[in-house]
């Protein structure tokens, strides 16, 4: 097991075996009959063991490999790798230890209770991982659906860069079935639907079963940003997503410690010599080191989740009862638009939240009013970040393009952390009272 295992990590591939969790006998768990807390406990074991090197030196921990390049010991060693008879690590942008024990401990993550085998690359940084998803589907004179709000950078890319390449873009609202079956048949030449999950700000739910569903009997190929919710709460090969792309910077490494991006599949033919191959052939390469950083803090993924969570929904109740906010959207509150398919798709409902709080001057004597929580872009941290995407992370877009998919000037995306719950209900319930 240790070598088949060994073999997997280093293509970054990862077989899901029937059975989860190490024991000290050796014997494996099965997820057969078993219950929420079995379910929890196999993926955290997962999240620890998986794609771990256990490096010929004995190092407990893997190490770092700062190397760009390999040697071979002689000429017959690289004729042996030349012809593929071996495998063999040569340069770092092509291959890494490090990167792909990453990639093995994501796949497995994302292919979790899934049979087939799910394979994964790493990239330099989310948008190198969703840049590489849609050229590795898509080329000139194909078609792209998405939703109609993005996060703010991929949305340029739909909008702005990939029509200069000869890929055409269109959007439909929620992706609801019905539209996009229209916009399908009006677009035969598309080749991905694309779907951000919950929605970066406006915490909008696509149901994703569905879409593949009305996408596949299309031809066309799913991809779905995962970013939100991480593979502890969601996994959408599993509801038959083609490809899901992350920002690792975000909860996968969860310490604002890299940057960094992952493309996972189940067709490993894909990451090989589709998308995933972009990472060589365009140079979207992470450090070693960041692989590594990221690697670490995946160990503790699962346990995270399960804080951010609980924070979150204290925190969402509070912020759905207090007369100085005008709505707030999170997915497990039940007046949320989508909470239903929240609930059948996700296993939690995450620790992404969106107030409206009317104006842009009400939302910016709020974020001042805060003293603990950090005004920053980005999220997923261990502790709380708050942002104004008018200004911030959605400045690019058009006041007219901005409301028309639900992005206020009053509107403020929080990244609920792990401090103690109560800690951050005070310092949100200081910053209100101000307005």
């Amino acid at each position: 097991m240790a070598l088949q295992r060994s073999l997997l990590v280093r293509r970054g591939i990862y077989h899901a075996p029937s059975c989860i969790g190490l024991h000290a006998s050796g014997c494996l768990t099965t997820m057969s009959g078993g219950n929420e807390d079995d379910w929890e406990r196999e993926i955290s074991t997962e999240a620890v063991h998986a794609g771990e090197m256990h490096d010929p030196s004995g190092s407990h921990i893997d190490p770092v490999h700062m190397t760009s390049t390999y040697v071979f010991e002689d000429s017959e060693a690289i004729r042996s790798w030349g012809s593929g008879e071996t495998d063999a690590h040569v340069y770092s942008r092509v291959g890494n230890p490090n990167r792909e024990a990453l990639a093995s401990k994501l796949a497995a993550l994302e292919g979790f209770g899934m049979e087939e085998p799910v394979a994964a690359e790493i990239f330099g940084s989310g948008m190198g991982a969703v840049s590489a998803s849609l050229l590795g589907l898509a080329g000139a004179g194909d078609h792209i659906i998405a939703q109609s709000v993005l996060y703010g950078t991929t949305n340029h890319l739909v909008n702005e860069v990939l029509p200069k390449y000869d890929i055409s873009t269109s959007r439909v609202p929620l992706l609801e079935a019905s539209l996009l079956e229209a916009e399908l048949a009006s677009n035969p030449n598309t080749k991905v639907v694309y779907v951000e999950t919950p929605a970066n700000p406006t915490m909008s739910v696509v149901d994703i079963a569905r879409t593949v569903e009305v996408a596949h009997s299309h031809g066309a190929s799913v991809v779905v940003d995962n970013t939100f919710a991480t593979p502890v709460l969601q996994r959408p090969l599993s509801l038959g997503a083609d490809v899901v792309v992350h920002s690792t910077t975000k909860f996968i490494n969860g310490h604002g410690t890299v940057i960094g991006g992952a493309l996972v599949s189940r067709d490993p033919d894909f990451i090989e010599n589709g998308g995933g191959a972009l990472v060589r052939y365009m140079g979207a390469v992470p450090s070693p080191l960041d692989c590594w950083l990221t690697s670490i803090g995946l160990k503790t993924l699962p346990l995270r989740m399960r804080e951010h969570c609980a924070n979150a929904r204290a925190l969402a109740e509070l912020l759905e009862s207090h007369p100085n906010v005008k709505t707030t959207y999170w997915p497990g509150l039940e007046s949320h638009p989508q909470h239903e398919i929240a609930s059948r798709q996700m296993e939690d409902f995450g620790a992404m939240i969106s107030i409206e709080l009317g104006d842009f001057e009400s939302a910016s004597r709020f974020m001042d009013g805060l003293s603990m929580s950090s005004l920053a872009v980005s999220l997923g941290n261990v502790d709380t970040l708050v942002q104004h995407p008018a200004s911030m992370t959605h400045r690019l877009m058009t006041p007219e393009d901005r409301e028309a998919v639900g992005i206020t000037d009053g509107m403020v995306r929080i990244s609920v952390g792990i401090e103690a719950s109560e800690d951050i209900i005070t310092d949100f319930q200081r910053a209100l009272s101000g307005l």
